[in-house]
């Protein structure tokens, strides 16, 4: 026996069902649709959790419990490495960062990251620092400072 030799088993492959070429096709009329109803006409889609008009799970289910997620403080994020735009010496604020586009929007405040390398004396404004960007800057002589 030979890898060109194989086939296989019998019965074990069906022939792809060809539809919607007209009458005689496989099926013939309705191309494998089944009858009438919404889910026959073209252009038919359903919304993700739509059971057929039943009041899906997600309604059924009691909603129990409280979550904290929607007070969650959240920080618009800046590296080290972007900061290497400024000028030696410059005073950086939110507003300046802002204006600049290096973040959309303030959010609850500004947090800078340690990624990169900082290559001049800066002074900082932020609302939080992580541990190696505050480091970092006052490695070079520049300030950390909190709002």
């Amino acid at each position: 026996m030979k890898l060109h030799e194989l086939k296989p088993n019998e019965g074990s492959r069906r022939k792809r069902k060809i539809v919607g070429r007209g009458p005689g096709s496989t099926l013939g009329k309705t191309s494998g649709r089944g009858e009438n109803g919404q889910k026959s006409r073209s252009g038919y889609s359903h919304k993700v959790a739509f059971e057929g008009g039943q009041l899906p799970l997600y309604r059924r289910l009691p909603k129990r419990g409280f979550s904290n997620a929607k007070f969650k403080t959240r920080y618009a994020v800046i590296n080290l490495s972007d900061l290497n735009r400024f000028e030696k010496g410059t005073e950086i604020t939110p507003e300046i960062l802002k204006d600049m586009g290096l973040i959309k929007n303030l959010q609850d405040g500004i947090k800078v990251l340690g990624n990169g390398t900082l290559e001049k004396k800066l002074t900082v404004k932020a609302h939080k620092f992580s541990e190696k960007a505050k480091a970092e800057i006052e490695k070079l002589g520049g300030k950390a400072e909190v709002i």
